[in-house]
């Protein structure tokens, strides 16, 4: 595994209905690259957005069945796989300046 930076670790933010729920308790979701693990992804929050972790949960998606309709018939394929972090930060955290805008 060579060594990655924290752009490299959080590839973006998740924008649902869900991840919205959880901006006023200071609770974040990010993709993240598959294989940085818990102490990388918390490593590279603290380093981009300037704050103090609690805890890190992860889990690994499975991509989407996809299926279309062509003219030789029906074609399937499927989305990435990709991993996702959910980030909580000390209640003597600032929140993140980013998710503040959306809310």
């Amino acid at each position: 595994m060579y060594n990655m930076t924290a752009h490299d670790i959080i590839l973006k933010p998740v924008l649902t209905e869900k991840s919205y729920a959880g901006i006023p308790n200071k609770v974040y979701t990010f993709i993240v690259a598959k294989d940085a693990n818990k102490i990388q992804i918390r490593n590279a929050v603290e380093e981009l957005f300037e704050v103090k972790v609690a805890k890190v949960n992860t889990l690994n998606c499975k991509g989407k069945i996809r299926t279309r309709n062509t003219k030789s018939g029906v074609t399937e394929g499927s989305t990435g796989d990709y991993k996702k972090a959910i980030v909580y930060l000390t209640d003597d955290s600032k929140s993140i300046q980013f998710f503040d805008s959306l809310s």
